[in-house]
């Protein structure tokens, strides 16, 4: 008889600091369901991937449920799949730390579940060519991939009913091509279709595989396929239509099928992703055109034989395309790099070394790998950088990771600092990187000495993780659809009760989205220093609809500091050309090894021939995280606000001393002004893409303490900025 083997493999991840009713909604609607179902189909077998993160959550608040998989895995119905344990992009970390995270997931699954895993899933299959190397000596047999790689070198979708061998230097390692068409089919066509597909592959010798791997979410989570998979009950039609036709559907799971059969080929990948991921990363406008290509493609019904030619990005091209995540990326790079030196370090130090400051290195390793977790370092149909709980909590990570490294280096000492210039994000300029026991500072040393980076050390907090307000590619599409909103008809299923796939629907959270789409000027920072016409309000500056009136020359600026066991001075000197007349300005960074705050002094003198007039200010961008929350506020000593929630907008005068309160986290965050300062306040909200539709995400809070200045030739002022931060929230 004719038959066919069929490889189901699930993957299951929520990324690193997810709010924990969203794992409990992943759990209830996708993880345990499915979990239920399979259970009564016994015939059923497949391959099960679940990151790290996730099982520490499950074995934390459902340890039933690991139960329940070890029993499917010993009676051989499950093939536990292996990974990196944080679900990183393997890409984005050094070899020691892809080696590092792959075999602390499998040896977590062999203590949990009995045999180690033979093979892993990749990270959002973004695949580069070194990769056979590092994932063969991490013991890995196995590696699951999308078609779309294998048709990038020229294979044809019938050669691809296997599994390939690729190799790099020598090491070996199997690959599966997962089938784009059962991507797309398993669930939101009718499960029949996905049979007869299958039908199309059967030999005589029955040596086909086909591959389906996706995320388990679209099996409960995904938009409607709760609904759609168990209440309608699409999942168990589809196993049971597995078992009726297990005669020719021969369920194998991946170790089985290297064991009896040989590979089709031998193969050797570009670099390569799914091809939405490869669309995602491209640059706004050649995100748009490469939209319109494949439009133009599909009208000429050349989709079939010639798209395979068309391709989007790179994926490390989302480090190029969000400074943010370059940054964060770059912080983790220098983390990773002083775990393995501190590492090295060990055994030549043995008396320096003791078990304690052995563990602490471990925890620092582990507090590293966690913020690898590749979620926030780009962004698709996925919130990934724009979710700001998932930026802090990769901040979070790697602060609490320096501060473990910190008590190996230094002890219980509190006093000590270290000051570094360097090209800090490689981009072709220095930044000036000033870490203590209680705070980071990192400065643009080369662009007018803005605040690129500020830690609370002892929360953890980073301070400034603002986010840019951007045009995406996709933005076109949210005001094509409110021009659309009021004639849209609503449409009725079909017979068939296909759903949309979520890379195809448009939905929105909010009211008038589109209001809300403004682009900033130039990258959030802290500390940026403005010089604006008198005539700017809050609304213009809000809405980025202003004309500076000069910009610092980069050229022009010059740095000298002072560094000494009780304080750490920088200042930066240059020229600003305001209304076409030179200002000098001096602004100098100082702060104590031994505290928690940071003084800012500006200097600037009139160095021209004719009188100007302008608005000098400070702009800070700083986050507590939650812009509506009744725990975390502003506060302006003598005002009583009507709405001090971090997301209001308003104007305060005469202002000395304000802050931002949270009452979560435990901080308080105090500016004082001299001389005393009008401070303007907006929220920083931005208009993305997530799985449920376009929505509004608060990122931060924007202050801009300013004030009015007209100065003579040779005429001087100054102005002093002070931040402190401290765990005491005793505001009301």
């Amino acid at each position: 008889m004719k038959t066919v083997r069929f490889v189901i493999g699930i993957h299951n991840h929520q990324p690193v600091g997810n709010f924990d009713f969203v794992f409990e909604e992943a759990f209830q609607k996708a993880y345990r369901p499915f979990l239920d179902v399979l259970e009564q189909f016994p015939a059923v077998r497949i391959g099960m991937h679940h990151t790290g993160i996730v099982l520490d959550w499950i074995d934390r608040t459902y340890p039933e449920y690991i139960v329940r998989l070890r029993n499917l895995v010993e009676r051989g119905q499950v093939e536990l799949i292996g990974g990196a344990y944080y679900e990183p992009i393997l890409s984005s970390i050094p070899d020691y730390d892809k080696i590092g995270q792959i075999k602390k997931l499998s040896a977590y699954l062999q203590e949990k579940f009995g045999p180690r895993p033979e093979g892993m899933w990749i990270a959002e299959r973004v695949w580069e060519s070194h990769f056979p190397k590092p994932v063969s000596q991490a013991m890995m047999k196995y590696v699951i991939l999308d078609d779309t790689h294998f048709k990038y070198t020229g294979l044809e979708e019938e050669q691809l009913t296997g599994y390939f061998l690729s190799e790099e230097e020598g090491y070996k390692i199997n690959i599966f091509p997962i089938s784009k068409k059962t991507r797309y089919l398993i669930p939101f066509q009718e499960p029949r279709k996905t049979i007869e597909y299958l039908k199309s592959f059967v030999t005589e010798d029955g040596r086909r595989t086909i591959v389906f791997a996706d995320d388990g979410e679209k099996f409960g989570i995904w938009p409607q396929t709760h609904r759609h998979v168990y209440e309608e009950g699409w999942l168990r039609k589809f196993f049971q239509l597995l078992t009726d036709n297990a005669d020719w559907i021969r369920m194998t799971h991946f170790s089985e099928a290297l064991r009896e059969l040989r590979p089709v080929g031998r193969v050797y990948l570009p670099n390569a992703s799914y091809a939405e991921m490869q669309h995602w990363a491209l640059p706004v406008d050649a995100f748009q055109q490469y939209e319109r290509f494949e439009e133009e493609i599909k009208k000429q019904h050349w989709e079939e034989p010639f798209g395979v030619f068309v391709r989007g990005g790179f994926w490390r091209h989302f480090l190029v395309k969000y400074a943010e995540s370059n940054r964060m990326h770059k912080k983790m790079m220098r983390l990773s790099q002083r775990v393995q030196m501190l590492h090295a370090a060990a055994p030549n130090r043995p008396d320096s070394y003791d078990e304690d400051k052995l563990q602490l290195l471990e925890k620092a390793q582990d507090h590293v790998w966690a913020a690898q977790c590749n979620c926030p370092y780009w962004h698709g149909v996925f919130g990934g950088i724009y979710l700001n709980n998932i930026r802090y909590a990769m901040y979070r990570e790697m602060l609490t990771a320096e501060n473990f490294l910190d008590a190996v280096e230094y002890g219980d000492r509190t006093d000590w600092h270290q000051y570094h210039r360097i090209d800090y994000d490689m981009d072709g300029r220095d930044e000036v990187l000033i870490e203590t026991r209680f705070i980071n500072l990192y400065l643009a040393a080369e662009e007018g000495a803005p605040v690129v980076e500020l830690d609370y050390k002892d929360v953890p907090l980073h301070l400034t993780d603002s986010l840019t307000r951007r045009e995406e590619g996709y933005h076109s599409k949210l005001v094509e659809f409110q021009r659309r909103k009021e004639r849209k008809k609503a449409r009725t299923p079909d017979s068939e009760k296909e759903i949309a796939s979520i890379h195809d629907r448009i939905l929105t959270k909010q009211e008038n989205l589109h209001e809300h789409l403004v682009y900033d000027l130039e990258p959030r920072r802290s500390f940026v220093d403005r010089f604006l016409p008198v005539t700017v309000d809050l609304e213009s500056f809000y809405r980025c609809r202003y004309e500076p009136l000069g910009y610092p020359s980069r050229a022009s600026w010059t740095e000298r500091n002072r560094l000494s066991d009780d304080c750490v001075e920088v200042a930066f000197e240059g020229l600003v050309a305001v209304q076409k007349q030179p200002i000098r300005m001096v602004k100098t960074f100082s702060l104590k090894p031994g505290a928690s705050e940071v003084t800012v002094l500006y200097e600037i003198e009139h160095t021209g021939r004719a009188t100007v007039e302008f608005l000098f200010g400070v702009e800070l961008n700083l986050t507590l995280l939650a812009g509506y929350a009744d725990d975390r506020y502003y506060y302006f000593n003598g005002v009583n606000l009507e709405d001090r929630s971090l997301a209001s907008m308003g104007v305060v005068d005469q202002v000395r001393e304000m802050g931002m309160a949270d009452r979560w986290l435990s901080v308080d965050v105090n500016l004082q002004s001299d001389p005393p300062s009008t401070v303007w306040r907006h929220p920083v909200e931005t208009v993305s893409l997530s799985e449920e539709g376009f929505e509004k995400v608060y990122q931060n809070s924007c202050l801009f303490p300013h004030w009015k200045m007209r100065l003579k030739p040779s005429e001087r002022a100054s102005v002093k900025l002070q931040l402190s931060l401290s765990r005491s929230v005793s505001r009301p």
